[in-house]
């Protein structure tokens, strides 16, 4: 009987589609079903990457700091979404190479991960490269731990090599592109200002 019902069930649809009719919607859930990991990204250049409250970046050497914290959330092969824990905010690198940190989840704020020869891992700009060589642009530190421009590192240099130090797994729900157009009408019509696009200062280009 029960094979029989499934075979029925099977049937009816078919025939709605025939019949040019749509079967119900099935529900979709809110719940978090990408599996990523809370981690620290140590530079080889002696700095933990960290993102402040006000939502600047740059490098500290406190490995206990709560601002160290980020999320990093699987978005496509190998690509992740780089989220400051505390400040909520995504790491973005904007069509000059410039780190910024958005409130929302843009294509700007997807970034390559790979693992290079030595072990160490880098993070490029799935958007934006040298327009000449193809060469990727890279997250990277300076020796003093302030960012750089993603068009100065080069992934053979130390300044864009990182060693993430995964602190637990977390269940997330996949940052949603879709998303975007309706936050910025309700903060515009709101009258609060985004975070999406700014400059973060002192970005070190040597």
């Amino acid at each position: 009987m029960r094979i029989l019902r499934l075979f029925l069930k099977k049937g009816a649809h078919m025939l709605q589609c025939l019949c040019g009719q749509r079967s119900e919607p099935t529900t979709t859930t809110s719940e978090p079903q990408l599996k990523g990991i809370v981690t620290r990204l140590f530079s080889q250049q002696g700095f933990y990457l960290q993102m402040q409250p006000d939502g600047t970046i740059d490098g500290i050497k406190d490995e206990n700091s709560d601002y160290t914290l980020f999320n990093l959330i699987p978005v496509g092969l190998r690509v992740v979404a780089i989220q400051g824990v505390k400040a909520g905010f995504y790491i973005g690198m904007n069509a000059e190479g410039f780190l910024y940190s958005s409130e929302i989840f843009t294509p700007e704020c997807k970034f390559k991960e790979s693992v290079f020869e030595n072990y160490y891992v880098i993070y490029s700009s799935t958007m934006y490269r040298q327009q000449e060589s193809g060469r990727a642009w890279f997250l990277g530190l300076t020796k003093e731990g302030q960012v750089m421009k993603g068009n100065r590192v080069k992934k053979t240099k130390p300044s864009s090599h990182f060693v993430p130090r995964p602190i637990e797994v977390c269940m997330y729900k996949e940052p949603s592109l879709h998303e975007i157009e309706e936050k910025q009408r309700s903060r515009k019509s709101s009258g609060t200002p985004t975070m999406n696009g700014g400059k973060v200062v002192n970005q070190d280009s040597t």
